[in-house]
């Protein structure tokens, strides 16, 4: 097969991505078009069966507020974030291993597309929202892995307790 045939198919499988890029609109999660996925961390919730309601502030000090939580297994949250700064953020939940495979591609491809139950993307000055059921028990992370923001700190925690 000719390079010049290898590079369309690349070009061709990129433009045709259903993924959406690092955009500066709210996720929304009754519109992902990602099936609920079982994670290490547990599974995007239903709106219906949320539990308990928490907001989380975002900073160009690159930081969350606040950045610590603590959760029981089976327990459905709604994340409502605010961007309080002039750049986007963006929160994304999972295992640090994860957080930080995920870091280092963004630093690599930082217009990187995609778009997940566990992730919103928020413009400055706005609100996003995203509700996740805990199903499972142990130590997660969530950080913004805007590249640079993740490395300045922009992190935080989150223990899920045993039933």
């Amino acid at each position: 097969m000719s390079k010049s045939l290898i590079v369309a198919a690349i070009l061709c499988t990129t433009a045709l991505s259903p993924a959406l890029a690092h955009e500066s609109k709210p996720h929304d999660p009754r519109a992902s078009a990602a099936p609920a996925e079982q994670k290490d961390f547990g599974i995007a919730g239903d709106a219906k069966k949320v539990t308990r309601t928490v907001r989380i502030a975002m900073s160009d000090q690159m930081r969350f507020a606040p950045a610590k939580f603590s959760f029981k297994q089976g327990e459905t949250v709604r994340f409502v974030f605010r961007n309080d700064g002039k750049v986007l953020h963006e929160f994304v939940l999972g295992t640090r291993k994860e957080l930080e495979e995920h870091a280092a591609l963004m630093r690599k491809f930082p217009d990187m597309e995609h778009d997940e139950p566990h992730m919103a993307h928020v413009a400055p000055g706005k609100t996003g929202a995203i509700v996740w059921t805990f199903n499972r028990p142990g130590d997660f992370d969530f950080a913004c892995l805007i590249p640079g923001h993740y490395e300045a700190g922009m992190v935080g925690t989150i223990k899920v307790e045993a039933r």
